[in-house]
């Protein structure tokens, strides 16, 4: 049985490593259970000057939610691919007034089947997502993006 909990632990601790910023974003503990990931922050270090959540701030935990969950799909394939975002749209719905939770989940099966092949295929391949800020059960932001895999050159 795959332990996602300790997979998810040891993901935050390399981001914490490799991107400083992780480190001053609030988060918890992710929640992965190998086909959703969820990213719960503090809303004090992502405060903007109303007492509400930052945009920037949502707009970067939001790619970061996107960027990790197709990092984690790769090294479950046991992949050490490079992943960025190639774009992204983002709407603001309500204003975030607590903690909040960044949340996204892998594509249909027939999706990721395809986006897989094509990285073992042609080195490369893009997958859209949709990455939801939420409160509660209400979202105040979502971001649509596509990232793009790359095999990393040796």
């Amino acid at each position: 049985m795959i332990d996602y909990n300790r997979i998810a632990d040891a993901f935050l601790v390399r981001l914490k490593g490799e991107i400083p910023l992780v480190n001053h974003l609030g988060l918890a503990p992710l929640q992965w259970d190998g086909q959703t990931l969820a990213m719960t922050a503090a809303l004090a270090p992502n405060v903007n000057d109303k007492g509400t959540g930052f945009g920037g701030s949502l707009a970067t935990i939001a790619t970061l939610c996107g960027w990790s969950i197709v990092m984690l799909y790769l090294r479950a394939k046991g992949r050490d691919d490079d992943v960025v975002i190639r774009d992204s749209h983002l709407e603001y719905f309500l204003p975030v007034t607590s903690d909040f939770t960044a949340k996204t989940s892998l594509p249909e099966p027939a999706l990721l089947t395809a986006f897989y092949q094509k990285m073992l295929e042609k080195g490369r391949a893009r997958i859209d997502l949709v990455i939801d800020i939420k409160q509660g059960d209400k979202v105040a932001m979502r971001l649509t993006g596509s990232y793009v895999a790359l095999e990393k050159q040796r």
